[in-house]
């Protein structure tokens, strides 16, 4: 049986990945405030846009998070399609989820299937990213974390969604966003103490990409990507400043366009 090491860098991978989730979550709590003040295109956009960095905040916690496992008496390497895949699967099953609440009329019931949606597809995430690690031995799991994991992910699944619908201003939005970020770390810790590996020591080479190659660089360009459009839906004015400067400039507007009275 390989000793299994989920922080082989100390702190900072969960710190990293439990930040990274925060990050994914706020930007998209954010968003999905923009998108239910808004209609039509504007509603479409803000809700991709959201559903974009939930999910990209949970894969990248993932594997930001992964980068710190380690299993002693083998290396460990990363099959590239099945990786790329579970970024694929985070943003579909996190897009219907929000979608689904967004343009629902019966807000409860979206609520629920989404949640239950978004959930399961959080932990097809997780356990199709752990399928595509490669090392020499055996992987099994207990069925009984396995289960609690997902659980806890249709929880924090509906949970935000609910926070999505519910929760409108900036201080709310940050705890909320924390809380969510403590349940998707929660999850995958979870699942990862689910895991067992039996080593089968070997000298043949492992096929895939280490994490360093393939998924230090692609969490570095995500994370990036969360950052930079947390910066741009912050100096984005919401529809309601846009109301303000519209109303302000309509009296100027109009006074500007009357010619003044003949005189005698």
């Amino acid at each position: 049986m390989g000793h299994l090491d989920h922080a082989a860098f100390g702190w900072l991978t969960p710190v990293l990945s439990y930040a990274m989730a925060c990050t994914g979550a706020a930007l998209g709590l954010r968003c999905t405030v923009r998108a239910l003040g808004a209609t039509g295109r504007s509603r479409r956009n803000w809700l991709i846009t959201a559903a974009s960095a939930i999910g990209t905040g949970i894969w990248t916690m993932h594997f930001v998070a992964m980068l710190g496992f380690a299993v002693s008496g083998t290396d460990i390497r990363y099959d590239v399609p099945l990786t790329v895949l579970s970024l694929l699967v985070a943003m579909v099953v996190v897009c219907a989820g929000v979608f689904a609440v967004g343009h629902s009329r019966d807000r409860t019931r979206a609520l629920l299937l989404g949640g239950l949606t978004t959930g399961v597809g959080v932990a097809s995430m997780h356990y199709l990213g752990m399928a595509a690690v490669r090392l020499h031995g055996d992987v099994s799991y207990d069925p009984t974390l396995v289960a609690v994991s997902v659980l806890i992910a249709v929880v924090a699944a509906t949970a935000a969604l609910w926070a999505a619908l519910n929760i409108k201003s900036p201080i709310a939005v940050t705890v909320a966003s924390l809380v969510m970020g403590a349940a998707v770390s929660s999850m995958h810790y979870t699942g990862m103490f689910a895991v067992s590996v039996h080593v089968t020591p070997s000298g043949a080479a492992l096929p895939g990409a280490t994490a360093m190659q393939f998924i230090f660089p692609l969490a570095v360009g995500l994370g990036s990507y969360l950052f930079l459009t947390s910066a741009f839906v912050a100096l984005s004015p919401t529809t309601g400043e846009r109301e303000a400067s519209a109303s302000a400039q309509q009296p100027v507007e109009s006074g500007a366009g009357r010619r003044p009275a003949p005189t005698a």
